[in-house]
């Protein structure tokens, strides 16, 4: 009965949006959309052109235009098929064509064919996650992601080559990034769980003290903004097989939790 109701919710939010599909496009979050797939294909041309930091960065600015198109949309109440589908394009660009090309690029080209299969592989599955998260969108815990999202693929990928921009490339560390590539891109298909941070409402009045841990986070990460930049990706990255580790494996009843996502 749970499986039921559970394909019966998503039966009815697709044909939510297909009722909506003819009434055109919201433009702003659409341009917002459009920004984060030119940071891609930007990345995309200074990778030709070995230009390796600012391509890391050009994709961070995507996941920056990623996050608030979507804030953007559900502000304007302006979610559509239509920008669904145009933001898992526009992903598959930004954090799975662009980081696999550019790890490939900076490090894994002189490794041979078991190496740049590892950048294939991230491209996959990240395609794959994100065609998962448009099938289940509306019937999980919106608390959390089911396997790594892409924009965080992306980010440990753009901050590890930020942090080893200039660093003399041993056969070993070449060999750790070319592990790193196969375990990040598994991680995007596993089924851990990672807080999304869609409860956190900014909005909302805080403590002062809030503000200050705040600024103070943010110091500390201009102090060495490459290191700690690589420090969050991954310690997010890992966060859901250690959260597997302590919590356990969460119950099998995805569309039972979307009772609580729709009251």
């Amino acid at each position: 009965m749970i499986r039921r109701h559970g394909k019966g919710l998503r039966r009815r939010r697709w044909h939510e949006l297909r009722e909506r599909r003819r009434q055109g496009i919201y433009l702003l979050p659409s341009l917002l959309t459009t920004g984060n797939l030119f940071c891609g294909f930007f990345a995309l041309l200074l990778i030709v052109e070995n230009r390796y930091t600012e391509a890391a960065l050009a994709i961070f600015v995507a996941m920056i235009m990623d996050l608030v198109d979507g804030r953007v949309a559900r502000l304007m109440k302006a979610t559509s098929q239509f920008g669904l589908e145009f933001d898992s394009l526009a992903d598959v660009v930004s954090f799975c064509v662009a980081p696999a090309f550019l790890i490939y690029s900076f490090a894994l080209s002189v490794l041979g064919r078991p190496a740049w299969f590892g950048a294939f592989l991230f491209v996959i599955c990240g395609a794959l996650r994100l065609a998962r998260f448009n099938v289940y969108t509306g019937t999980t815990d919106r608390r959390f992601f089911v396997g790594l999202s892409t924009p965080a693929a992306a980010g440990v990928v753009g901050s590890a080559v930020i942090l080893l921009q200039g660093y003399p490339a041993s056969r070993w560390l070449l060999v750790a990034i070319a592990v790193g590539t196969y375990l990040v891109a598994l991680l995007m298909v596993s089924t851990f769980r990672y807080w999304s941070f869609k409860e956190l409402d900014f909005a909302r009045r805080r403590p002062l003290q809030t503000l200050l841990v705040v600024v103070l986070g943010v110091m500390i990460v201009a102090t060495n903004h490459e290191l700690f930049l690589f420090l969050i990706f991954v310690g997010y990255a890992l966060s859901g097989p250690i959260r597997r580790l302590i919590v356990g494996r969460a119950p099998a009843g995805g569309p039972a939790e979307a009772v609580k996502e729709h009251p």
